[in-house]
């Protein structure tokens, strides 16, 4: 019996699918299967209860977990250790994270990142906000970048920076020739906002509802770069993390306004699973986030 297989097992039994402990273990589903069978025959017991309605442990399988797991948490604590004495930053990193942190804040960070540490791969993906919290509990992925964190007894929340957020309109908009722009002002105006369950568009709603402002939603979105294309071509305006419109701002194909009478911004966090052995290579690049976040702060 390898730890690997062990490995495997408890990825599949807190993803519940052999699809996702194949994705996270970089084998085939078929190559999942095997080790889970090799192991029932190893133990002498079923270990799974194989059903197509609901996935489910035996009681020698909740057993077999919570052992495993331990094992797990013990050798990657000691792989960490010994790679720490060593000095050694290697590896991959696997991060989720949503749109407009990944394609905005976290390319220059990758650059730096890979520049001191050559020799790890950092692997990334784009997802909405709940599927990042669902790959990082998963263990999909070691890390998740998201906007106004939500806490969870599961979850290790990292604080980085607070990213301002502006109003953006065509620049032939009667807003884009003002230096700023009180909330009231925005009431009855043709909104370009995020889905309803994307946090942005919560604490958006929230704002517009303690100043008491109603806008008129016309479109509604799930990423950033749909949002800013809609405002573009003046079907209404906007409020977005500035960060994710300086280039358009630049090219003048949007306008961005600072809002007077409310502070805007987002707060922005990594997360990671509670107890989650992290490697060198972890360690160091949730350092490189939190040192850049705080210079940009200052």
């Amino acid at each position: 019996m390898q730890i690997e297989s062990l490995k495997v097992f408890c990825d599949l039994a807190e993803t519940e699918s052999f699809t996702k402990a194949a994705q996270i273990n970089g084998v085939t589903q078929s190559a999942v299967s095997q080790q889970i069978s090799s192991l029932e025959r190893q133990f002498k017991s079923l270990l799974i209860e194989r059903s197509k309605k609901k996935f489910r442990l035996t009681r020698e399988g909740q057993v077999l977990y919570d052992y495993s797991k331990q094992i797990i948490q013990t050798y990657e604590a000691l792989h960490s250790k010994l790679m720490e004495i060593k000095d050694i930053i290697s590896g991959t990193i696997r991060v989720a994270t949503i749109y407009s942190i990944g394609l905005h804040d976290l390319p220059p960070y990758i650059k730096r990142y890979l520049k001191a540490y050559p020799t790890v791969h950092v692997h990334v993906e784009y997802r909405r906000s709940n599927q990042v919290y669902e790959e990082v509990l998963g263990n999909v992925v070691d890390l998740g970048l998201v906007a106004y964190p939500v806490k969870d007894a599961k979850l290790e929340i990292v604080a980085l920076r607070k990213d301002p957020l502006a109003l953006i309109c065509h620049p032939q908009h009667p807003f884009a020739k003002l230096k700023g722009i009180k909330l009231k002002h925005l009431a009855g105006q043709k909104f370009i906002g995020f889905e309803p369950d994307i946090p942005t568009r919560r604490a958006l709603d929230r704002i517009l509802k303690d100043h008491s402002v109603e806008v008129n939603n016309v479109m509604e979105f799930d990423n950033i770069e749909t949002v800013k294309r809609a405002v573009e071509i003046d079907a209404g305006i906007s409020i977005v993390p500035l960060a994710t419109v300086l280039q358009e701002v630049s090219k003048q194909t949007l306008a961005a306004v600072n809002i007077d009478d409310a502070d805007f911004f987002r707060p922005l966090a990594v997360i990671y699973k509670k107890n989650k052995v992290l490697s060198p290579a972890m360690r160091q690049f949730i350092s490189i986030l939190k040192e850049s976040s705080a210079k940009e702060g200052r």
